[in-house]
């Protein structure tokens, strides 16, 4: 496997200028950058110029990773030549769909079924349910394939988030990356790190993924409340206090974040389901914790390529997290890097939500307020 990484920013442009000589033997460009940038055509543009063999896929973010740096505003394009591996794609719109679950199930049907190994996913932001959308991808997928990935982001503003392949770029995508091959190897793990406070309260009323009552009080009100002067913020600073989810049958709590606010439904719009009948309770962050998780999910993504050594590695943490380390941000990821050396090439972005299994020995799920890590080793 064979990576190099090029970022583009406006006072320098595409840094470094000239590649490594990749060209047309890369297969796959990931490329993450802010909304403004990857909305148009030029930074695709430039991407297929340099790669002409590569399928190049990507998102808008709320904070893009290349190595241990975080941008805001740039565009990081991350090519890989893989020696014995091979990349195909599969695109599906939400709007075509009647849920989210469905268009989950269509997506892991694009994909060859016969020798896939892994999935990497890359989803809207806003229109989608993810809880429904991994559900149905898991449901399709062979048994033994994991997916990994992330929700786009549009920075902390919640307006527009997009997906693209190859400069087709537009609200309401999902992309879905399939890796064929016995030599490669992947890891994953995914970790938040936040305390919880108050008291555990079960949800009363629900919808899918909008929440009304918990207790059998508006749930807006009782965040109002919690949040005191930073309830006026919302929804955007419901991503410092996210809510912990533990149902009959989580195999461990799951994590959501806010999206929206309806005040005249007195509802709260999640990035996954809200179950009825779950106990929830509010969390807040704890720094030390938020890059203990970090470390932990760059342990355990390392420990998943089984005596493999990581060659790539794709972070994706969670906006909240961002905003909440502020000028700390970068220290999680050097922790990522402190675990996994000096070797796998850094990239990923900031997400309005992770999809991941905890570890290898469990189910896929969406989770919000993580840092997750998928990790790549390809056998020579």
């Amino acid at each position: 496997m064979k990576i190099e990484q090029t970022t583009w920013t406006a006072p320098g442009g595409w840094q470094p200028a000239a590649g490594q000589g990749l060209g047309g033997a890369a297969q796959l460009v990931l490329l993450f950058g802010s909304r403004e940038l990857v909305q148009q055509a030029q930074c695709w543009d430039d991407a297929r110029a340099r790669y002409p063999g590569a399928g190049v896929v990507g998102c808008s973010t709320a904070g893009e990773i290349a190595g241990t740096r975080v941008l805001d505003d740039s565009v990081v394009a991350t090519a890989v030549a893989f020696a014995h591996t091979e990349v195909r794609v599969g695109r599906v719109s939400l709007e075509e769909f009647g849920s989210s679950e469905e268009a989950g199930r269509a997506l892991a049907r694009s994909l060859e079924p016969a020798g896939l190994v892994h999935v990497l996913v890359l989803s809207d932001g806003l229109h989608v349910n993810g809880t429904e959308l991994v559900k149905g991808l898991s449901e399709q997928l062979p048994r033994g394939v994991a997916a990994t990935g992330g929700l786009s982001g549009d920075g902390s503003r919640f307006e527009r988030t997009l997906v693209g392949v190859d400069g087709d770029v537009a609200e309401g995508i999902v992309v879905a990356v399939g890796f064929y091959g016995p030599r490669l190897r992947v890891g994953y793990g995914s970790l938040g790190g936040w305390d919880p406070f108050g008291p555990e309260r079960v949800i009363t009323r629900s919808r899918g993924n909008v929440l009304y009552e918990m207790d059998g009080c508006s749930a807006l009100q009782l965040y109002k409340r919690y949040l005191g002067e930073h309830a006026a913020e919302l929804p955007a600073s419901g991503l410092l206090f996210p809510l912990s989810l533990r149902t009959p049958d989580s195999e461990a709590p799951v994590v959501r974040t806010i999206l929206a606010v309806d005040e005249a439904e007195q509802s709260l719009t999640f990035a996954g389901d809200v179950p009825e009948g779950a106990i929830a309770r509010l969390m807040k962050a704890n720094f030390e914790r938020l890059i203990d998780g970090a470390t932990g999910a760059a342990r355990t993504s390392g420990d998943g390529i089984r005596g493999g050594t990581a060659q790539l590695a794709l972070l994706i943490s969670c906006v909240g997290r961002k905003l909440i380390l502020k000028q700390r941000t970068e220290e999680e990821v050097e922790s990522v890097r402190d675990v996994l050396g000096g070797g796998p090439v850094l990239a990923g972005f900031y997400s309005y939500g992770e999809i991941s299994p905890f570890s290898a020995s469990t189910r896929c799920e969406l989770h919000n307020q993580t840092m997750t890590v998928t990790t790549f080793s390809e056998a020579e």
